[in-house]
């Protein structure tokens, strides 16, 4: 039960009026004089608003006609894919027939029968760490399917040493740039520096398949005989060349031959339906604009959507799109200075590393590991970390996997390097920003106003070493 006094006290602190020293009131307080009064407010705030560095540093080309075609010269070096599995037990995996198409010797090939019996003909074998799978030199007797683990490719050094020359992990292929040619040898040894798993097809067992199945032997053989066409070293049909002749030898003529069937990217979209109540947008507008705010924000959450597909998509994202011949793996895991080294050594003029934040926080334990310290590079008036000179800009829309892995992305861009080219169209109509439009769709019966906000975008990799990618990177820390 309250005594007099703090009753007496209580009501004090609920007054709106301020007492003096002697406990009378003499002013009007705080409490009551803010009904009068007017704060000061700030816009509405949204915490997902992330920095967006890949759509602000993306070269974006206007795409007038809505799709946009990437002409290329003639390949005949077809860039590899990856395979992919079906896990129906420990010792129970199986390569997906259709998936075997990505690999380059049966690229095209379209007989499904004929693929899910070679399928069938793969045989599961377990590896411990450090065995050694094959020898340089030894002849190429299996095809091997990478299922899971890490595997090191290696040769030995010029004096003997044993020098790394790559890294493969799963999806990939071990021996299939043997077919088609007489009496193969290897030309690396592969060691599995983690356990793993290998679907292995035997090379008489393959042997015996071609002989029942004519038009798979057919397939390769066609594959054989265009790898035996004169190519330049990015895989494209050579034009004859002669250099340092002298006198009058008959030069060689040719042409430079183009693909039939090029690429066309159609651009994608991000919609979402606005609702605003007409009493909100004609009496809660002081002193800011409700419908203003309500698409200011809407507009952020696309432009997020769209940063996001532009990574993830599977039509078009970089992920997705990235040839595998341009993707390396991390060598102990954690990325590394010679991961990255690794990573921008395998195309020109590199522009920018997009990576998750986390996985920049592991590159520069790392370093400080090392005891390196990675530089910086002014863009747009930030200080953005850099690796080489290139920075290196944070993406939170590159996944994390349950395995805590991620990616880290290397872009060229621009339409005159051959690089990675962001797809919008201008002057569309009710344009509220480049590529962006909002649209009144009416009022219905329950006096809600509706506007259709859509942006417009795609991306193209103009040729496949625009991009690359550094697979498997462990953002986790470990123990030192």
């Amino acid at each position: 039960m309250s005594t007099p006094d703090s009753a007496t006290a209580s009501a004090l602190d609920e007054s709106p009026f301020e007492p003096s020293a002697d406990g009378q009131l003499t002013s009007l307080g705080t409490r009551a004089a803010r009904q009068l009064a007017t704060t000061h407010k700030s816009e509405p705030q949204m915490q997902a608003i992330s920095s967006r560095w890949l759509l602000r540093m993306l070269p974006w080309v206007d795409v007038k006609g809505g799709t946009y075609r990437v002409n290329r010269r003639l390949q005949l070096s077809v860039g590899r894919g990856r395979v992919q599995f079906e896990h129906n037990g420990a010792d129970d995996v199986r390569v997906l027939p259709d998936t075997l198409t990505e690999l380059r010797v049966l690229r095209g090939y379209s007989d499904n029968g004929a693929l899910a019996e070679l399928a069938s003909r793969f045989q599961t074998r377990e590896v411990r760490p450090g065995q050694v799978i094959f020898e340089a030199g030894q002849p190429v007797t299996e095809t091997y399917l990478v299922v899971h683990g890490r595997f090191t490719r290696y040769t030995a050094g010029k004096y003997g040493e044993e020098e790394i020359v790559g890294v493969v992990s799963g999806g990939d292929q071990l021996g299939e740039e043997a077919i088609g040619q007489d009496d193969p040898l290897w030309l690396s040894s592969v060691r599995a520096e983690t356990s793993g798993v290998l679907l292995v097809l035997p090379g008489d067992v393959l042997r015996e398949f071609l002989g029942r199945v004519p038009s798979l032997a057919a397939h390769l053989e066609a594959y054989a005989e265009q790898q035996r066409r004169p190519m330049n070293r990015k895989g494209e049909a050579e034009q004859p060349l002669q250099a340092g002749h002298t006198g009058e030898p008959t030069i060689g003529a040719g042409y430079v031959d183009y693909e039939l069937s090029p690429r066309e990217y159609e651009l994608s979209l991000t919609q979402t339906v606005l609702k605003v109540h007409t009493r909100v947008a004609d009496l809660y507008n002081n002193p800011m604009d409700q419908t203003q705010q309500q698409l200011r924000l809407t507009v952020e959450e696309i432009r997020e959507r769209q940063e996001w597909e532009l990574v993830n998509n599977r039509e078009f994202g970089l992920l997705h799109n990235v040839d595998y011949g341009q993707r390396v793996s991390t060598f102990t895991g954690p990325p590394t200075p010679d991961d990255m080294d690794e990573l921008l050594s395998m195309r020109r003029k590199t522009k920018l590393f997009l990576a998750h934040p986390k996985a920049i926080a592991a590159f520069f334990r790392q370093c400080n590991r090392r005891g390196l310290v990675p530089g910086t590079a002014t863009v747009e008036g930030h200080e953005i970390p850099a690796w080489r000179g290139v920075p290196i800009f944070p993406c939170n829309k590159i996944p994390i996997s349950e395995q805590h892995t991620s990616s880290i992305i290397a872009l060229r861009t621009g339409e005159a390097d051959q690089g990675v080219v962001g797809l919008y169209q201008t002057g569309i109509p009710d344009e509220f920003q480049p590529g962006l439009n909002v649209r009144f769709m009416g009022i219905d019966a329950n006096s809600i106003i509706r506007y259709l906000v859509t942006a417009y975008y795609s991306m193209a990799l103009l040729v496949p070493d625009a991009a690359g990618i550094l697979e498997n990177v462990q953002i986790g820390r470990t123990a030192e």
